[in-house]
């Protein structure tokens, strides 16, 4: 794909997160300068209302449609671009048109999906063509699950330098985060749970902590997953349910098989609520509170009056007010087989669901486009397999996030 006229193409650029992204990529990169990249999707008047939004910066970017229902715009949009952001979801309902045109072209491809049970489908659908083509296919390049996949190849990295070991025991803990909600992403939860309430298969292959590794990986640990209130000694404060453990975890376990930390370690993730009484209460909240909103997406009559008088809809979210308000501390906890601890520290500055997914969106297209060898081979990875050190730079440069032990 070296002679394609762009190295990215954001398609659904008129989607909430899409218009983040774009206004992200004018302001970072501008239109046409060291990444080249254009704006796609269905409508060329809401378009040109994107591109109106970016203002004098953007007022030379170049837009394509394309729609997922129509394979011939997708497979003419995949020969223009080395990499595709795809910001078009639910992604079960709508993202695998532009999987199998990225697949069966050789574009490389990012996206920002939190739905594992989507992922296990592309990966037996298409991993194979993929391979065959030398598409690289990076699925949860967002806040699922970069701070987690990238906060535990950082940790396994200090770990190999300070103790010549990895952590075979790894915990991570949402310290704090603070942002908005949009309605893509509770769509996306909705329906994962109307799915889930329908196919007990589906429940059964969703509780596999290995849903998203290769068919043959090693990994042997026994994962335990945190599904209501624990006291972590570690952290010293109660721990609730975190609802990206979901495919958070696949994902990290995923990138251990790939990179091969160690077939022993376990991996969990929650939300720190406080030591004492009120921290234990809070985590109970917290656990009940996710565990009925799930059950009540599950079900028809409840779902219905969900979206109608409770949820956001798609196209609502945060602010840019919000979004730049926004922030969040993440720390790791990893200890290895004689003991030893390590932990680290994981920040980003902006509302994590969307300015600061946007960052993380971009730069992994980036990191895809720019920094990625040629002879990379083809497949479905995850951002520490694929891009490891040289994304864990463009995060720390360009994206806000920090990464250290403390």
């Amino acid at each position: 794909m070296s002679d394609a006229p762009f190295d990215v193409v954001v398609f659904g650029a008129t989607s909430f997160v899409g218009q983040i992204l774009c206004q992200y990529l004018t302001d970072t990169y501008g239109v046409d300068g060291d990444l080249k990249w254009a704006a796609a999707g269905r409508s060329k008047d809401k378009l040109e209302q994107v591109k109106a939004g970016l203002g004098n910066a953007g007022s030379t970017l170049p837009l394509l449609t394309a729609n997922a229902n129509d394979p011939a715009s997708l497979d003419a949009l995949c020969a223009q671009t080395q990499v595709i952001i795809s910001t078009v979801g639910p992604y079960a309902l709508y993202g695998e048109p532009m999987i199998r045109a990225c697949s069966e072209s050789g574009t490389d491809y990012c996206d920002l999906t939190g739905e594992a049970q989507w992922i296990a489908e592309m990966l037996e659908k298409y991993e194979a063509t993929a391979k065959k083509s030398g598409a690289r296919i990076v699925h949860c390049c967002g806040f699922d699950s970069i701070p987690s996949d990238m906060g535990t190849f950082f940790l396994q990295q200090q770990a190999q330098k300070q103790f010549k070991a990895p952590a075979i025991r790894v915990a991570m803990r949402v310290k704090v985060a603070k942002g908005g909600v949009s309605g893509g992403t509770v769509a996306s939860m909705m329906n994962i749970a109307e799915e889930a309430g329908k196919d007990p298969a589906l429940r059964k292959k969703l509780a596999n902590p290995y849903l998203l590794c290769p068919p043959n990986h090693k990994l042997t640990a026994r994962q335990h997953s945190i599904t209501m209130p624990e006291y972590d000694d570690d952290q010293k404060a109660w721990v609730a349910p975190f609802v990206m453990d979901a495919i958070n975890s696949r994902v990290v376990h995923r990138s251990n098989a790939l990179n091969d930390y160690s077939t022993e370690m376990t991996y969990n993730e929650g939300m720190l609520t406080g030591d004492g009484v009120s921290g234990r209460l809070k985590a109970l909240g917290i656990g009940v509170g996710t565990g009925l909103f799930f059950g009540a997406a599950a079900l028809a009559p409840t779902r219905w009056a969900l979206n109608k008088f409770v949820v956001p809809q798609p196209g609502e979210g945060p602010s840019p007010e919000a979004q730049k308000a926004g922030f969040y501390d993440i720390r790791l906890v990893g200890h290895t087989t004689k003991g030893e601890t390590i932990k680290v520290k994981v920040t980003g500055d902006a509302d994590p669901g969307y300015g600061s997914t946007a960052k993380l969106l971009g730069e992994s297209a980036a990191c895809l486009a720019k920094d990625i060898s040629a002879e990379a081979p083809g497949g479905f990875w995850t951002t520490a397999s694929l891009m490891g050190e040289t994304l864990l730079k463009r995060l720390k440069q360009r994206a806000g996030m920090t990464f250290e032990v403390i």
